[in-house]
């Protein structure tokens, strides 16, 4: 997956995009790296998805948001009142959401 999105953003043009492969419990990134995280569908796929929020919040700079996509035909789907569970414990408060329940993008803030 790394490889084909390398592909795709070298194609596009897009010069501040690396693809990267690693643990999303311990990412190799100094705190407040990023000013945005984007995860669709993907939180469900993590074994520890308190500890992947943890570090999310860790690698985010104080004025960043974290979007969390999900989808109920997805087998790990997330309802949103236990991601916002889960966000709240790692340090995200809920800023606004877009969609029905079965089908929501959710946008966090660090605390």
């Amino acid at each position: 997956m790394a490889r084909d999105l390398s592909a795709r953003i070298q194609h596009s043009g897009v010069t501040n995009i690396v693809a990267a492969q690693g643990d999303a419990t311990e990412l190799s990134y100094a705190d407040a790296t990023f000013d945005g995280i984007f995860l669709v569908t993907v939180l469900g796929e993590i074994p520890d998805q308190d500890a992947a929020l943890a570090e999310l919040r860790r690698v985010i700079k104080p004025d960043g948001r974290l979007v969390i996509g999900e989808m109920f035909i997805d087998p790990d789907f997330i309802p949103l009142p236990e991601l916002q569970d889960r966000a709240r414990r790692a340090g995200f408060v809920l800023e606004r959401r877009q969609g029905p329940r079965f089908e929501y993008f959710a946008r966090f803030r660090p605390t």
